[in-house]
């Protein structure tokens, strides 16, 4: 029975002592008090009553939320900031044994960093470089904890909270700017209203122009056409004159007949062309010549 019950015994420590270990996870063994060997992935044994599992650690990716820091600027104002941290183990012996509470010393450190990076800077500089301020306090966190065992992939400020004075002024310049810009940009719109209704009126009058000018253009062509028509006409009675041999004498008194209507009219003086008047002699002979056939 005695045997039986060490026999029980024996198995239960032995079942105890086979340890399985994550590939994700790494074992701090201490033996007899002194740090023996740090176990990865894989099965491994332990010496009863002389081995020791000291620390297991994660292997993964671990981001630390940490909390509000207070920081002063380089133009002595005081706001609080917010950081997150990304960190991973390289090293688990140095992670448990080159620090005590590594989250805590972590934390105590990103603050120190802050306050160094953060009092460089002024206020404006602060809010508007992000990326900056972290790529230095990543480079003063790597520089801190590669003693650790620990690497920080990266440090980015989650929140920046200024006073509220100064809230209240940032506010107040954000809305002036908001306003700004709205009156730039309808200042704008009214310009190109204007500059389009300017080019609309400017084609209207060059089209109106050019319409009187192809008017009067055509209204010239017309004229022209009727110059050239009566001069035409002109020409081709007087061909036609030429063409039906009219004597000197008819074309004379046709003249006398155009005369004698002008003397008709309410003129008191009649004016007898030097060519005529051998035509009026003519004439006065002939009505002579006349009367005395009569008798």
């Amino acid at each position: 029975m005695l045997f039986l019950i060490l026999l029980i015994i024996l198995v239960i420590l032995g079942v105890r002592c086979v340890k399985v270990v994550q590939q994700s996870e790494a074992y701090v063994i201490e033996r007899m008090g002194s740090y023996f060997q740090t176990w990865n992935n894989g099965i491994h044994f332990k010496v009863p009553f002389i081995d020791n599992i000291v620390n297991k650690i994660s292997l993964k990716e671990h981001v630390m939320d940490l909390p509000a820091q207070s920081v002063i600027t380089k133009d002595n104002v005081s706001m609080n900031i917010d950081t997150v941290m990304a960190i991973e183990i390289t090293d688990p012996k140095l992670a448990t044994y080159g620090v005590d509470n590594l989250e805590n010393a972590l934390e105590k450190s990103v603050g120190t960093a802050l306050r160094n990076v953060v009092g460089e800077l002024e206020l404006d500089q602060t809010l508007s470089e992000r990326d900056s301020i972290n790529a230095k306090m990543q480079n003063y966190m790597d520089e801190v904890t590669g003693k650790w065992g620990v690497k920080v992939n990266r440090v980015e400020l989650k929140n920046i909270v200024p006073p509220k004075e100064i809230q209240n002024a940032m506010e107040r310049q954000m809305k002036a700017e908001r306003e700004r810009r709205a009156q730039v940009t309808e200042a704008k719109g009214n310009k190109e209203s204007q500059i389009l209704q300017a080019q609309a009126e400017a084609e209207a009058a060059e089209t109106e122009a050019k319409g009187r000018a192809n008017a009067e253009i055509e209204e010239a062509k017309g004229k022209a056409q009727a110059i050239r028509e009566v001069q035409q006409a002109y020409a081709d009675s007087l061909t036609m004159i030429s063409n039906a041999n009219v004597s000197d004498a008819a074309l004379k008194l046709k003249a006398f007949e155009a005369l004698k209507d002008v003397a008709n009219g309410n003129s008191t003086k009649l004016i007898v062309p030097s060519e005529l008047q051998d035509l009026t002699t003519l004439g006065s002979a002939l009505k002579i010549s006349a009367e005395k056939e009569q008798k």
